[in-house]
């Protein structure tokens, strides 16, 4: 079906991702209210549901889109998915949310999350470096060209989950010990029956399903027809569309005056995306590298970098305006340049 329709001409294309992006977002959403209430009933607390439902909520259009790619064996769009999101969410999201009001920071992020999501910029370059060397785990790769592969191979993915298992114990044992940080998860749904909670799974798990499937092929068939590789759609048009939840929700935020809560998201998400999302896929598939690979993943570690230095110069520690102009200003150099060198 979405082959026979991509034959008609690329614009077909542009409009079957936008309907996989709107299928992916409220498949999410729907996944998450759902899932909420279902946790809700078991008597779970709103502060770990929010910490893992919610939290596992949000990451879901990349890790679906993921998900899709790595079975279609598009590897490119799976890690320039991740990659491409997490530039975007450091650079264009908080750099807009800082324009229209000064991010906050919280200590916690400050000492913990800032820190480990430039380690997690860092790691996907280790992974890609470290993967042409000649080592015994070559052999969990399970091919026969396994020596001679270059990307993320499943010894790699292996510890992004590890990082990952690290940063929940983490973040579960904090929010424990200090519980007055922590805001309880919002749950519309906590009164919705359990078969109406179950639709919505069914329902939302349908929409993110169809959403990755419609992104994946009219993305591939988009970078076919443009003559431009998978890697430079996964960076731009597939990274920005699962990044506007984030976008929409941290400048509601900012208008609102409530700025600490898109740094959160933003960190919060790109720690999600790197050790959770490519930790799995990776796991599942070895992901091959692509020709720039390690720009994008120290561009990432870049980003984090920035903002930690941003929120550390200054006794209001926040993203101050001109912050937040320097991170656009640095993204769009990024992106001409990557765009020229393709």
């Amino acid at each position: 079906m979405v082959e026979s329709l991509l034959n008609i001409g690329w614009w077909v294309g542009v409009v079957l991702i936008v309907i996989g992006f709107v299928a992916l977002v409220k498949g999410a959403d729907w996944l998450v209210d759902g899932a909420s209430a279902v946790a809700k009933r078991f008597g779970i607390s709103d502060l770990v549901i929010g910490l893992t439902v919610v939290a596992f909520g949000t990451s879901m259009p990349e890790f679906v889109v993921n998900m899709v790619s790595v079975a279609e064996g598009t590897t490119d769009l799976a890690i320039t998915n991740i990659l491409g999101s997490n530039i975007i969410n450091t650079f264009v999201i908080l750099g807009v949310t800082a324009l229209v009001y000064p991010v906050v920071s919280q200590k916690r992020s400050r000492e913990f999350d800032i820190p480990l999501s430039i380690i997690a910029g860092i790691l996907v370059f280790a992974a890609v470096a470290l993967s042409t060397l000649n080592t015994p785990v070559a052999v969990l790769d399970f091919a026969e060209n396994a020596d001679e592969f270059k990307g993320i191979r499943r010894a790699g993915g292996v510890v992004l989950l590890l990082f990952f298992c690290y940063f929940l114990y983490n973040t579960l044992r904090h929010a424990k010990d200090h519980p007055e940080e922590q805001e309880p998860a919002e749950n519309t749904a906590k009164n919705m029956s359990v078969g109406k909670a179950v639709l919505l799974i069914c329902v939302g798990l349908i929409g993110l399903v169809a959403g990755g499937e419609l992104i994946v092929k009219s993305a591939v068939d988009i970078a076919t027809r443009m003559g431009v590789s998978e890697a430079v759609i996964g960076l731009t048009v597939v990274a920005l569309g699962t990044s506007l939840p984030e976008l929409a929700t941290s400048v509601i935020a900012a208008t609102k005056h409530n700025s600490d809560i898109a740094l959160g998201n933003v960190i919060g998400s790109n720690i999600f995306n790197v050790f959770f999302v490519l930790g799995v896929s990776a796991t599942v598939r070895p992901l091959p590298a692509y020709e720039g690979i390690e720009l994008d993943a120290w561009m990432a570690a870049v980003g984090s970098i920035l903002v930690w230095l941003f929120v550390m110069t200054n006794k209001e520690r926040e993203i101050k305006r001109w912050g937040g102009a320097i991170l656009l200003l640095v993204y769009a150099a990024y992106l001409t340049y990557r765009l020229m060198n393709v």
